[in-house]
């Protein structure tokens, strides 16, 4: 990971909301989860695939130039596009979610993290 969730105190403050992980360009991107392609296209001069989940949580990709259509059923692990050339300084795909119409979350609390158990000697 080169950058990590940064919670804006207020919902217009700076903050960070997603994570960047480190990816090369031309690498195929995949869907976290099923869902169905909410949006694909440019927002700020930057290409973006979103999906809306099933749970309510909506997923953003970027710099992602999809291979998926809007309102196309998409499965976990589904290419959804490529990776495009870095933007604002970070290479590699910047990751987000968000719930209700407005609310950032870290996505990686969306992943099924393994559990650690510690053995004693």
């Amino acid at each position: 990971m080169l950058r990590g969730f940064d919670a804006p105190e207020h919902k217009w403050s700076p903050g960070h909301r997603g994570v960047d992980m480190a990816l090369s360009v031309g690498s195929p991107v995949v869907a976290a989860e099923d869902g169905e392609v909410a949006f694909v296209g440019t927002v700020a001069g930057k290409p973006v695939v979103s999906i809306a989940h099933a749970d309510g949580v909506r997923t953003t990709y970027q710099p992602v130039h999809g291979s998926v259509k809007q309102g196309q059923k998409v499965r976990e692990g589904q290419v959804i596009g490529r990776l495009g050339n870095p933007v604002d300084g970070y290479p590699g795909l910047h990751w987000g979610a968000l719930i209700a119409k407005d609310t950032y979350i870290d996505p990686l609390t969306l992943l099924d993290m393994p559990v650690i158990r510690l053995k004693p000697l």
